[in-house]
This record gives C-alpha cells, sequence and structure tokens, in this order.
C-alpha cells in the first residue's frame, strides 16, 4: 500500500511539471501537437524509470561512505566518502540512456525522431530527470520506492505534456487575445492545471 500511495502521490500531488515546474522548457517546447508530446512523454518516462534506481545502486553500493559495500563499508567501518562524485555519476547514467533512447526511437519511428528534434537529445539535461534522482536520494528511498517513483513521476509528466499539448490544439480554433498568444496563454492554462492538481494533496489511501 505504501508504493501504491507514493505512485499516486508522484503522479498527481507531487507532478514534477505541476508542482515543482521541473522540465518546463521541454514541456513547453514539444507540447504543440499531442503525437509529439506523447513521445516525448514516453521517452521522459522511460529514462525516469531506468535512471533513478539505476541512480539509487551507483549512490548505495559506490558513493555512499555508510552503504557503499561495494568499496568494503560494513556496520562498524565506513568505507570511502565519494558523494562529491553524486551529480556527475547520476548525470552521466543520465546521458547514457537518454542516447539509447534516441537510437531507439531513431530506429522505430523516424517521423517521430525528426519532429522531436533538439529536445530528444536534451532530455539528458532535463532537470525533471535529475530532479527524481536528487528526490530519491534526499528522501533516502528503497530501491522498490526508487523505482516506482521513477515510473510515477515519468508517467505524471507524461501526463502533463499530454493533457497541455492537448489543450492547445483545441484553442488553436479559439479567439485568443493577441497579448496572450502562444506561450501567455500556454502558461495561464499550466497555472490552472496546477491549482486543479492540488486538490489531490488531500487524498491518502
Amino acid at each position: 500500500m505504501e508504493l501504491v500511495n507514493l505512485a499516486i502521490k508522484s503522479i498527481f500531488v507531487e507532478n514534477m511539471v505541476l508542482a515543482f515546474f521541473l522540465g518546463m522548457c521541454s514541456y513547453l517546447a514539444v507540447s504543440k501537437k499531442v503525437e509529439t508530446a506523447i513521445g516525448l512523454g514516453l521517452a521522459v518516462t522511460f529514462v525516469q524509470t531506468i535512471t533513478v534506481p539505476a541512480n539509487w545502486f551507483i549512490y548505495n553500493k559506490l558513493l555512499n561512505p555508510q552503504t557503499n559495500t561495494l568499496l568494503g563499508a560494513t556496520p562498524e567501518t565506513p568505507g570511502p566518502d565519494l558523494t562529491f562524485l553524486t551529480f556527475i555519476c547520476f548525470i552521466a547514467v543520465i546521458a547514457a540512456m537518454v542516447q539509447l533512447v534516441e537510437m531507439i526511437v531513431e530506429k522505430v519511428s523516424a517521423s517521430l525522431y525528426s519532429a522531436l528534434g533538439i529536445f530528444l537529445p536534451l532530455i539528458a539535461v532535463n532537470c525533471a530527470i535529475l530532479g527524481g534522482s536528487l528526490f530519491m536520494k534526499d528522501r533516502e528511498y528503497t530501491l522498490s520506492e526508487s523505482a516506482v517513483f521513477g515510473f510515477s513521476s515519468g508517467i505524471g509528466w507524461l501526463m502533463a505534456i499530454v493533457a497541455i499539448a492537448a489543450i492547445r490544439e483545441k484553442i488553436r480554433y479559439s479567439h485568443v487575445p493577441n497579448g496572450l498568444r502562444g506561450l501567455g496563454i500556454t502558461f495561464l492554462i499550466t497555472g490552472l492545471m496546477a491549482m486543479a492538481f492540488m486538490c489531490f494533496s488531500g487524498i491518502k489511501l
């Protein structure tokens, strides 16, 4: 039940975009069409699902002096403190996974690869991806919690970008004041979506 709670909390209550406003650059740039939004959202979900538990293993088994058993740490004797390498290691894992996703998308769907353009490799510097791993570290999740959190936060990001893309496709045919067209109305809608998602904050299973 705790894992289910964590999943619901990651998707709705602490949505990466709508609660923390992480990954806004890709969210705003690739949300003009639902098709490309789904493609990028799935790519982010895949990367998040793999990198959060992978970074948990690296941090707890190699970097943290209290738990890096691979380097000889014991309950009585801490191992070497390599936590200063946390950011470098996390980003290296994320970059490797993004490169894998890029090759898969290019092989499976050349049209989607072309539509995503520069924003596909830029997943490597998407702050929502790195934020997921840093939240995992700061909140001291277990491996199972890290896997659930990584997948759920990716699904939350996917849901947010698909929702805004669907709305943007609809408002294309609406009368929007000149001063609000483009990013202006998108920011307003994002703010309203964030306020709506705050309603989930009181839900507990």
